[in-house]
């Protein structure tokens, strides 16, 4: 991987400027995963819902289904894809043909099963999946809900992404995963710059929400010598399950639920960080492509 990653940034460009790179000093494009430890604590829901949130301030938003094996995004979505990702890394379509506009004001990228074969690309399906990539470069927000647990390519995502949110539950098993994978981001990843934030879905109270992420916050600097700021809560609410069973996501079912009003302020308290200069599409690639593992 390492050999054909040398030969992809030489593809992107040592002496000469990438059309991503000319674009990312223009406009800066916020690079968003959101991970979990384990499947089942609302992962996929919160990845849609913001995306949306952030349409609703007027922004580009494109939302990539990166959950491979259990993808699920077109789901809530109410979309069958005809096109995924795999076949632009297969040179047979490009990007420009298989993102999708949604009626929700986002644009969707479907996943694949074969793109967890990643780590095994040729130098050309690399260099096809840099190319097409890098034409997302017009985005405000791009949102990537990765699958959950510790795969080879949720690593690759998670590392590099400008910004990763770690769900979780208050329920115990929920909580010992999030440290999980916290502790495999934190010590088998080359870069440890990585902007980690925790998410806490499905709690009663502000409280509940501010008692677990300190827990985990408190363990993670004791064990692992690492900060891990808090990004917010989402209430549990009957809204979610019907948004579900109607295929249609909670932020537009109920904008003003409670779980849309949680989601809502927290995009505002992203929206208050500054995009760091190590951001944007360019430079997400190179770090996609050389700094998985130690």
């Amino acid at each position: 991987m390492e050999e054909q990653a040398k030969e992809l940034r030489a593809i992107l460009g040592t002496g000469t400027d990438t059309r991503s790179e000319r674009t990312d000093r223009n406009h800066k494009t916020r690079i968003i995963a959101i991970t979990s430890g384990k499947g089942g604590v609302g992962k996929t829901n919160l990845a849609v819902n913001m995306s949306i949130a952030y349409a609703q301030l007027g922004k580009k938003v494109i939302l990539i289904d990166g959950d491979l094996g259990m993808a699920n995004v077109n789901v809530l979505l109410n979309i069958v894809p005809q096109y995924n990702l795999m076949q632009v890394i297969n040179g047979q379509k490009k990007m420009s043909e298989i993102i999708l506009d949604t009626e929700f004001g986002i644009k969707f990228i479907a996943g694949a099963n074969g793109f967890s074969k990643i780590a095994n690309l040729s130098v050309e399906e690399l260099d096809n999946f840099a190319k097409e990539f890098s034409a997302l470069s017009n985005a405000d927000i791009i949102i990537i809900d990765t699958g959950a647990g510790i795969a080879n390519n949720v690593l690759q995502f998670v590392a590099a992404a400008d910004e990763v949110y770690v769900v979780t539950t208050p329920e115990p098993t929920a909580i010992t995963d999030a440290y999980g994978i916290i502790k495999i981001i934190t010590t088998e990843l080359v870069n440890r710059d990585i902007n980690l934030k925790l998410l806490v879905n499905r709690v009663h109270s502000a409280d509940e929400g501010k008692r677990i992420s300190d827990r985990i916050i408190n363990i993670v600097a004791q064990f692992l010598n690492y900060k891990v700021e808090y990004i917010g809560f989402v209430y549990d609410d009957t809204v979610v399950q019907a948004s579900v069973i109607r295929q249609k996501p909670f932020m537009v079912v109920n904008p003003t639920s409670k779980p849309a009003v949680c989601l809502k302020h927290i995009v505002g308290r992203i929206e208050k960080t500054e995009i760091s200069s190590n951001s944007g599409v360019s430079n997400f690639l190179k770090k996609f492509l050389g700094g998985k593992k130690k």
